[in-house]
């Protein structure tokens, strides 16, 4: 693979501008068809559901039986707390219908009921809370906003006394503009290119590729996008890991073409010999990413998989700029790419060579450090990433948060009054009862559901029209992701049949969110079995070890560990709250352990091989495992603490985002990097090679015959360049 990759890198170098230009007319195509796309009126919001759990399949049979239950228009409830207590004041009260009349000439309203009525009151029975339901019917989007911001309007304006609060929400949940906190991300990014590099047209155009291949592959995305629906959840991650990635790739890559020029080899050569060794390793540590976003296809949920797909497309674009656009730009560079230090030493025909690298750099002393005290470094990371995962004992997850992702909203708090006053009234479970003579048997099955610990009430049955079905409304005196909800769902599973001749199912939104978040657990289970299987394959691919291979994944299911923990202790426990722009409090969202899994095996997999196949090189030149440890640690572990770096900037600027999901995406996975580079690859893997030795580098003779032999630094080079050497030149 080095051979082919340093002639795709020499051809890019000699056919710069063909590249440039063929790379700007993919860029201008997919701008050209994600306009024509969106101005054909296509590319809708994507749904985030999950297909064929039991309470969905109960509910398409409830629709099917009761046809009217299913048609419900757009609504918003105003809540009334007024400060004095009591609803039915005199004077409360008429500040209530002034307002309610007010409410009934909002744009679009078709009705607006009276709490206070007699004949259908919606008052607690303390008299301290009124709710009133505004009904708008069916709306266009543009209709969904315009009423929103009225009714919102309105509530702003109501008399403080009061206590009118808003709930529900016309307009769905999307990703708001990028804000400050991204732009800060990539400006210190910036910065630590230019420190690594000594040099502000390096790391200019290490950005630049990133930046450019963030625009391509999100294109390509909108693009397609403009005809199958994608959701906003998908473009941030695929903004996120392309623009991270594409700094690492074209940084790994450009500091070997440095080095190459540094050691007196021409533009072109340190080209070729730069994409053929570092981008082989950028090749194997992309496919790995992708490898690891692609299978998030064994969840088997259609909006994980989207996720993943856009993802993957943005890491393959990054691998195919670092491989083809970048080498044509370091050929616009030439020794400028250079610091101006580094080219006077050049002219002076000082040469450099990776021997005298670090002989007394802060990598080095670092990995003497693991080396020599190898118990108390493995002890003290192991300990550090375990004490961080501690909160993920209580972590808690939910495929939807009720009353609305931020807990400080007028729509959270319009939510949470009514679950305290009513229940879970806003949010009932519905029981689906099936039999020849269910007519008989719903007094029985009303009083069983009655009986079960957290049920507040229970609204009579409905028949259907041939009477074979029931439909009863189960009010819980919990919220929908309480323990005690829960516990009624499965207690009516558990108990499904008990009454002869009748069968239950429960169903609604309630518990179609809690089989979503069971089902998005067990899919985590799968896919984290299929990941440390992944991970084993490949790293025994490219290490030929057995050991190394373990030690990896383990290390990895450590920081994905300190990942959680740390998620948990922001979001669900509101830890940094004057720090996080992100609503905070809630559970974890159900499909965020998923994608971090998914993408933080990519990214651990690239550190493994930017630093072990160098310590690998080492041994197989013949030094002692300790010495090899020490030499490779110091060559390699200067630029993946810039690589670690790059991406943790990046990733806490997208955690400064208002968008709670990208917000915990961005933080969950700033933290997993810091706790993967920095611990695990830095501290953890030096130590246990240090203690495992030689064995470390065992392989079985019939598993290393059968093995490919995946090229990273580039020994086909080396020894092309030694027969070319040796070969006389003929004169003709």
């Amino acid at each position: 693979m080095s051979t082919f990759l340093s002639h795709v890198g020499r051809f890019s170098a000699r056919f710069r501008w063909v590249v440039v230009i063929a790379w700007l007319v993919v860029f201008a195509a997919l701008i050209g068809v994600f306009a024509i796309g969106s101005s054909s009126g296509s590319g809708d919001t994507a749904e985030t559901s999950v297909p064929d759990s039991a309470a969905s399949l109960a509910l398409e049979r409830m629709n099917e039986e009761f046809p009217a239950a299913a048609s419900t228009g757009a609504s918003l409830q105003l809540v009334f707390a007024p400060e004095n207590g009591d609803v039915t004041d005199a004077a409360t009260a008429a500040e209530i219908e002034a307002f309610l009349a007010d409410a009934a000439n909002l744009p679009g309203v078709q009705a607006v009921t009276d709490p206070l009525d007699a004949a259908q009151p919606y008052i607690s029975e303390d008299l301290t809370l009124a709710v009133s339901t505004i009904t708008y019917g069916d709306l266009s989007a543009d209709q969904q906003i315009e009423y929103y911001d009225a009714a919102l309007a309105l509530q702003e304006n109501a008399p403080p006394a009061l206590g009118v609060e808003l709930g529900g929400n016309l307009v769905p949940l999307g990703a708001p503009e990028p804000g400050i906190g991204e732009g800060v991300g990539v400006l210190v990014a910036f910065l630590v290119l230019a420190l690594t590099f000594g040099s502000l047209l390096a790391a200019g155009a290490n950005l630049l590729i990133a930046a450019f291949g963030v625009g391509v592959g999100l294109m390509g995305i909108l693009a397609f996008g403009s005809i199958v629906p994608i959701s906003d959840n998908s473009i941030i991650l695929a903004a996120m890991l392309g623009l991270a990635v594409g700094i690492d790739y074209s940084l790994f890559i450009l500091s070997r073409f440095r080095n190459e020029l540094r050691g007196g080899r021409s533009v072109d050569d340190a080209i070729a010999r730069a994409t053929g060794t570092a981008g082989t390793a950028v090749v194997f540590a992309g496919l790995t990413v992708i490898v690891a976003l692609v299978a998030l296809l064994v969840a088997n949920l259609s909006f994980i998989t989207e996720m993943g797909m856009a993802a993957a497309f943005g890491v393959l674009i990054a691998v195919l700029l670092a491989l083809t656009l970048l080498p044509a730009i370091m050929r616009f560079l030439g020794v400028r790419a250079l610091s101006r230090k580094q080219r006077k030493a050049l002219e002076r025909g000082e040469l450099w060579t990776e021997g005298q690298q670090q002989k007394r750099g802060i990598m080095r002393g670092w990995g003497s450090v693991v080396v020599n005290r190898p118990f108390i470094s493995l002890l003290t990371g192991v300990l550090v990433l375990v004490v961080v995962a501690l909160p993920l004992l209580s972590m808690k997850t939910a495929f939807n948060v009720p009353g609305g992702a931020d807990p400080s909203s007028t729509e959270r708090a319009a939510y949470n009054l009514v679950l305290d006053e009513f229940g879970g009234v806003q949010s009932p479970l519905i029981v689906l009862a099936e039999g020849d003579d269910v007519a008989s048997s719903t007094a029985t099955v009303e009083a069983d559901l009655a009986a079960l610990d957290g049920v507040q009430r229970v609204i009579p049955a409905e028949l259907s029209a041939d009477g074979t079905f029931a439909r009863i409304i189960v009010i819980p005196a919990g919220g929908p992701i309480d323990d005690s909800t829960k516990d009624i769902v499965h207690s009516v599973r558990d108990n499904a049949d008990a009454q002869p001749g009748v069968h239950l199912e429960v169903t609604g939104e309630t518990a179609i969110g809690i089989d979503q978040d069971a089902q998005l657990m067990e899919a985590l289970i799968k896919y984290i079995i299929v990941i440390v299987v992944i991970s084993i394959i490949l790293l025994i691919v490219l290490f030929r070890s057995l050991l190394i291979p373990v030690i990896a994944t383990l290390g990895f299911l450590l920081s994905v560990g300190a990942s959680f923990g740390a998620s948990v202790a922001v979001f669900q426990w509101g830890w940094l709250d004057p720090l996080i722009a992100a609503p905070q409090g809630d559970p974890m969202l159900s499909l965020l352990p998923l994608l971090l899994v998914g993408v933080l095996f990519g990214l651990a997999m690239d550190y493994q091989v930017f630093l072990v196949s160098r310590i690998q090189e080492m041994h197989r030149k013949g030094m002692d495992p300790k010495a090899a440890i020490r030499e490779g640690f110091a060559r390699s572990g200067p630029v993946l603490v810039a690589a670690a770096t790059i991406m943790i900037v990046v990733f806490a600027g997208f955690a400064t985002s208002t968008f709670a999901i990208g917000a915990s995406i961005a933080f969950g996975l700033m933290v997993g990097v810091a706790a993967d580079a920095f611990i695990v690859r830095l501290v953890l893997m030096p130590a246990l090679l240090s203690l495992l030795g030689k064995a470390a580098w065992y392989l079985p003779k019939w598993l290393d015959r059968i093995l490919p032999d995946v090229d990273v630094e580039g020994h086909s080079l080396d020894a092309k360049e030694k027969k070319e050497e040796k070969e006389p030149i003929l004169v003709g």
